[in-house]
């Protein structure tokens, strides 16, 4: 196991107006599975190549186990990379693949057997040890690819986005074998993707980047309850979080939300910063905390926002999305429902959201708009 840490490192291509990765700060622990996210172009596989050694890096330092491996060449670096390609030879059979980078490095014919042996155990292709690539299915030769960086026993694995190339059903079952791998190995590991799904299920913490910055890192969940600004709200989530545009408005010595005929109470954020606001805010609200049906006495964290136009039903066969048009607002809505919903289009309906979940964002900056945690925390113990 090793721990990886990332110092202020940037990288500008040869011709390249802006960097590809701008002062990117990271610490990865000791057997900790981290997940960097982010659109295409956002400088992931940059970051990936910079630690692996196959890139140079501008500006930064890279750390491993404390030692700087800046200047140290990528084959002495002791960390194996999994690549989207399989990059297979295709004249050699499985068992001579993976052996192959072991016989370069001189370790011994029984080392080799030994550790070649246990990883096509692991990954379920000793039956396979004698086929060439071109008799392997797409699943098959990404577990040799995968299998190729397990012999090596390395101190850090690097992924980059090695499951794109799969159909949906084996980048599940493939996802699950990493996920098992990397838990049994307890090898530290930082995976690349651009795929939501991927990084919420497989990742300790996740980074997501954008134009080749830290936009936030944490847990998984926490990012998705929590994100730091409207960026990350809409790129994690499928359907991503709702951003309504709302008016701030004086209430006495306090303020309000309107959206659209309805008033929402603003007790969650202080109201110092809702005064700098300019009488406008972004409320975000994840489809999953908009409901349709009737407010009971134990659901007091409900609230109805708006009434609504039902414009679109999708089902999706264990939940519904549907599509909506609030009244006063100019943006569409998506709700997450369930699979009996009565809702058609063209259907009239008042639409509640669970307060406690909402969030607040200021559309100048796009920054959120951190809650007063104790009002929030008592709308929750409502609740129980």
């Amino acid at each position: 196991m090793a721990r990886v840490a990332i110092t202020e490192l940037s990288k500008l291509y040869d011709g390249g107006g802006e960097p590809a990765v701008k002062d990117l700060s990271l610490t990865v622990g000791n057997g900790e599975f981290m997940v960097l996210l982010g659109p295409s172009g956002c400088g992931k596989s940059s970051v990936l190549r910079m630690i692996a050694g196959l890139e140079p890096i501008t500006s930064g330092k890279i750390a491993i186990d404390g030692e700087i491996v800046n200047e140290i060449p990528a084959k002495d670096r002791d960390i194996a990379m999994v690549f989207q390609s399989y990059a297979l030879y295709p004249h050699m059979d499985v068992f001579n693949n993976l052996a192959f980078g072991l016989r370069r490095r001189g370790i011994a014919k029984t080392e080799i057997e030994r550790r070649v042996q246990g990883a096509a155990s692991k990954l379920g292709l000793l039956p396979f040890l004698k086929r060439k690539p071109h008799a392997l299915s797409g699943g098959q030769r990404q577990r040799v690819a995968l299998g190729r960086a397990i012999v090596r026993e390395p101190k850090v694995f690097l992924f980059d986005e090695p499951l794109s190339n799969l159909d949906a059903a084996l980048r599940v079952s493939m996802r699950n074998e990493l996920i098992r791998q990397q838990r049994e190995m307890g090898i530290t590991a930082i995976y690349v993707t651009h795929d939501q799904v991927e990084a919420m299920t497989m990742g300790h913490r996740i980074c997501i980047m954008n134009k080749g910055e830290v936009i936030q890192i944490g847990k998984p969940l926490e990012v998705y309850r929590n994100p730091a600004n409207t960026f990350v709200a809409r790129f994690l989530g499928n359907p991503p979080m709702n951003l309504i545009p709302t008016s701030v408005e004086p209430d006495g010595g306090a303020y309000q939300l309107r959206v659209g005929g309805m008033s929402l109470p603003t007790d969650c954020w202080p109201a110092e910063t809702l005064s700098r606001l300019g009488g406008k805010a972004l409320l975000g609200i994840r489809p999953e905390d908009l409901y349709e049906t009737a407010q009971r006495p134990d659901e007091r964290r409900r609230i109805a926002i708006a009434r609504a136009h039902v414009i679109a039903v999708e089902p999706l066969g264990a939940e519904t999305l549907i599509i909506l048009s609030l009244e006063g607002a100019a943006e569409e809505v998506t709700m997450r429902s369930g699979r009996e919903t009565r809702l058609r289009p063209g259907d009239n309906a008042t639409i509640e959201l669970d307060l406690a979940a909402a969030h607040l964002f200021d559309p100048k900056t796009a920054q959120v708009i951190p809650p007063v945690h104790e009002e929030r925390e008592a709308r929750w113990a409502k609740a129980e």
